[in-house]
């Protein structure tokens, strides 16, 4: 794997880029799609913002702003952000592909690489963070804008800080004091929910379902969240839940099973101290960090539980 320097180089200069975020997006990928597009425009680029499928989580309106996203253009530099593996791109992923020069950004474990330029860094924090040292290789100031986008992907990916280095405290520090609007992020993104809300999140929680003999005897907690529990909130509203379930204190692994189209699951896993749920999640096709992975499932919601319990 290469350096930020190394993919610094690979887009300087570069006159149009076309940058990709994953499917299902979240705080980090698109706060790196946004923060790199605008370091990249503010020395001259044109540069488009992707992501595959119509729909964008909730609490993003503070970075999405004027910028937006659009159809990826025909670019001298594709650079995908955030993505454990090219078919996390989706639809877009051809097109990603198709691109001359193509730099992978990214902090997952299980990235084996799939650019032409690959910064995988396991270490970092979030993706922002690694986006924030290709700025700090081009020489390029940080503005307050930029510094949201970048915060929101770190403020998400550690958890609101639980689980960061201290280099994710001296980032915070740093952009805070470029101009990162950190409570207002804070609040949209972790403490924002529809009175609707209240009333799925009971019903997944009272779904939490032990199995004491999972992941060697560690044990395991489980809960579901159907297309019915979901209702009419977006597909985005079970994220947090994981988190909830991980505070069990009797198991090591939590698991929750969301369900998006009907018989289409996306599996979140969550570990307390050190199982590693990538090598776990990498058995069903997916993948992640050690602490908290994930991975895709078609079936009932038996059978996708039955799997994992198989499995665990």
């Amino acid at each position: 794997m290469t350096t930020p320097a190394a993919a610094a180089a690979a887009l300087d200069g570069a006159r149009r880029v076309a940058v990709y975020c994953h499917v299902r997006p979240d705080a980090d990928t698109l706060g790196s799609g946004l923060a790199l597009a605008r370091i990249l425009r503010s020395r001259g680029a044109e540069v488009s913002v992707s992501h595959p499928g119509p729909d964008l989580p909730s609490g993003l309106s503070m970075l999405v702003g004027h910028d937006g996203f659009s159809d990826p253009i025909d670019a001298d530099v594709a650079v995908a952000v955030d993505c454990a593996s090219s078919e996390r791109l989706g639809a877009l992923e051809a097109r990603f592909q198709a691109a001359p020069v193509r730099v992978v950004i990214d902090h997952h474990a299980t990235n084996g690489g799939f650019g032409t330029v690959d910064l995988v860094d396991p270490q970092a924090n979030c993706t922002t963070e690694l986006v924030l040292a290709v700025a700090d290789a081009l020489g390029t100031e940080i503005d307050a804008r930029t510094a949201d986008c970048l915060y929101a992907g770190l403020i998400t990916d550690t958890g609101s800080f639980r689980w960061s280095s201290p280099s994710g405290h001296l980032m915070a520090a740093r952009l805070l004091a470029a101009g990162a609007r950190g409570r207002d992020l804070a609040r949209d993104l972790l403490d924002s929910h529809p009175r609707a809300w209240f009333a799925m999140a009971a019903r997944v929680l009272a779904s939490a379902t032990p199995a004491p003999e999972a992941f060697r005897g560690r044990g395991a907690v489980y809960a579901v969240c159907s297309a019915t529990d979901r209702g009419d909130l977006s597909w985005d509203a079970a994220e947090s839940l994981i988190d909830l379930l991980r505070t069990a204190d009797d198991c090591e692994v939590a698991a929750l099973f969301k369900e998006g189209a009907p018989g289409e699951w996306s599996a979140s896993l969550r570990a307390r101290t050190n199982e590693d749920v990538s090598a776990f999640a990498r058995g069903f096709g997916g993948g992640g960090h050690t602490l908290a992975a994930g991975y895709s499932a078609r079936g009932t919601a038996a059978e996708v539980v039955r799997a994992f319990l198989d499995r665990a």
